[in-house]
This record gives structure tokens, sequence and C-alpha cells, in this order.
């Protein structure tokens, strides 16, 4: 079967793959997905959001994906679903599959005598792999990747271009590591003595489960004792900071810029907003939400929302705002006195 072919699909093989509640013709061809805007021949597009509702009107798509409620809002070919945005997206994925391994090695790779490579994995320019280094069937390892001494890479994993996995990490099944992430890096571990700094071996490992996906530019810091541990189906966007011991439980999100703490434990199914930070011996419970800019001090026992964003507005007003938080533990001790006064005086006159 060609390339072609593997991206054509009709919209009646779509909801047999995928579920879903067909109506209108099932024989319409699909052969890429769009925004409703941007739609035209053969594109299937999504409604996941209300303030596009009048978009559906207006859309040149081939078929839509559209929830329950708006069923009835377009006379187009579509799919009716619980979630559009996810339905869209295992769409995309049929329509849009990753490159799959080209098996061999590029002249230029340099790959140690002891390293176990499959046949049919991917190497490309200028990649070092390790002595007694692993790397699992299909792998794809993108030009300029480093990949060190005791490395286990598991299989169907891809490493984009300049990816370095410092010795003795291990990597899961199905990884995705993007451009200039970093696994296996000393955490930040230094003692104090006669005011000098001394560097603390790092000899723990980064184990990394499967399904897991990193951006570019994350760094992910090696335990300085255990492991720092990145649980299956994890998703980490680009300049993320992950220190040592740390540990994030599976199907967790983390959004772009948040910094993690030393030897903080991440529960399962927990969504960060960008630039969130998490202080160091923190627990967050599984299901928790952060959202975007907050600063997390203290441990979270119970699923749910926290926001610790500070609202912007117009600078004078914003330092009028501040200057009043700086007086708040001031102002707190005059409302207390106001309440022993006015119990005083009730109690008289009682």
């Amino acid at each position: 079967m060609s390339s072609s072919d593997q991206k054509n699909h009709t919209l009646g093989e779509i909801s047999r793959r995928f579920g879903g509640r067909l109506i209108g013709d099932p024989d319409t061809r699909i052969s890429r997905v769009a925004t409703l805007e941007s739609a035209g021949p053969e594109a299937i597009a999504f409604l996941a959001n209300e303030r596009y509702r009048n978009q559906l009107q207006t859309t040149r798509a081939a078929a839509v994906i559209v929830g329950e409620t708006a069923s009835e809002l377009t006379g187009l070919p579509r799919i009716v679903c619980p979630d559009p945005y996810a339905y869209f997206a295992l769409v995309s994925g049929l329509l849009n599959p990753l490159r799959p391994a080209q098996p061999g090695l590029q002249p230029s790779a340099v790959i140690d005598a002891t390293a176990v490579v499959a046949g049919d994995a991917e190497v490309g320019p200028l990649v070092v792999i390790g002595k007694n280094s692993i790397v699992g069937a299909r792998s794809r390892i993108g030009a300029g990747c480093v990949i060190g001494s005791d490395v286990v890479l598991g299989e169907d994993a891809l490493l984009h271009a300049n990816v370095t996995v410092y010795d003795g990490s291990v990597v899961g099944s199905r990884v995705i590591l993007h451009s200039g992430v970093v696994i296996g890096a000393d955490g930040f571990g230094f003692a104090l003595s006669e005011e000098r700094w001394l560097k603390v071996p790092q000899i723990g490992r980064v184990v990394i489960g499967n399904d897991v996906e990193i951006g570019a530019n994350t760094t992910v810091d090696r335990g300085a004792i255990e492991d720092t541990v990145i649980e299956d189906g994890v998703k980490l966007d680009n300049q993320i900071q992950i220190a040592h011991n740390v540990r994030i439980g599976a199907h967790t999100a983390i959004a772009a810029c948040v910094g993690i703490a030393g030897s903080t434990k991440i529960g399962r199914h927990c969504r960060i907003g960008g630039m969130s930070g998490i202080t160091g011996h923190l627990t967050i419970a599984d299901r928790v939400e952060i959202s975007a800019h907050t600063l997390i001090t203290k441990s979270i026992e119970k699923p749910g929302a926290y926001t610790g964003v500070y609202p912007f507005d117009t600078n004078r007003e914003w330092r009028t705002n501040a200057a009043q938080l700086r007086h708040l533990g001031e102002l707190a001790a005059r409302v207390r006195a106001l309440e022993q006064m006015l119990k005083k005086q009730n109690g008289r006159k009682s």
C-alpha cells in the first residue's frame, strides 16, 4: 500500500475504527485534518470549543467531528462522539503516522563494540552509542544523539536530533524525546563545608516508562542515591526542569517552563500549568490540577484544582494593590483586636 493510500480513508472506515455515531455519507473521502476555518475538500474538522460554533455554518470541510449538543447544527457528514478533540487526535494520528524506522547505521555513527542495536533500528549520522547499551527494535535515533554507556532504550523509541542520554539511564518503549533533551545529567547536589561547596556524587539513574513524550530542551536529572522516575504515559512540554529523585506519576501532563525541585513526588493524572514551580520534598496527590504560574510550597493531599496566580492589572493599580498586600499581617492583627473588643462590648450588654 502506498503512502497516499494510507492517508486516504472514508468516513465510514474512520467511524468503524474509532467508534462514534456517523451521520451522512459513509463514503465521504478524508485525506487530511484541518480547522473549521481552513478546511477544504477531503478535510475533516472538529468542534471542541463553543467559541467556534458559528464556523460550523461556513466551513468547507468534507466532514466534521462534533459532540452530541452540536450534532444538528450542520448538514455536513459528521461523526458524533463524547469528546471531539480526543477523537480528532485519533484521526490525525491515523492520517499522519510517524515515519517508521529505516533500518541501518550511518557510516559516521560511532557505536561501541559491546553495544546491542536492533537490526531494524535506524541510527543517524554522528550518533554515539556507548558501552553495553541496548537499542530496541524499530527505534529511530536522530543525527548527533549521544547515548552513554549501560543505557537501555526500548522498542519503537524516537530520539530527535541532538538528544543526550547519560550513562545508566533506562528509557521505555514508544518514548519520544525531542531535540535538546538531556536525560540523566547530575542533579544539583552540593554540601557546604567551611564556606566551600562539596559536590555530592549523583549515583542514581533516570528511569522513564513507556509512552512518554518529552519536549525540546527539557532536562531530567539523575537521582542522588535513588532513581528519578518518570512513569508510563507522562507528557512533558518544552524547557522543563525535573530535579534529582523526583517521581512523576503515570499519565501526568506538565506544560512548558515548569521547575520541580528535588525529591518531590507528583501523583498520577495530574496537570501542571506552564511556568509553575514546585519546591522540594513535597508530595502531590493524584488528579491534582495546578494553574499556570502557581508556586507550590507545601504538599497537596487532596485531588482538585489549585491556583496561586496574582491577576494582572494596569501598572498603577497593580502597585497600589501590591502595597496593600505588604500590610496584610498588620491588617489581620487589627481585625482580631476589633473582634475581641466587640466580644467584650457584647458581653457587657448581655
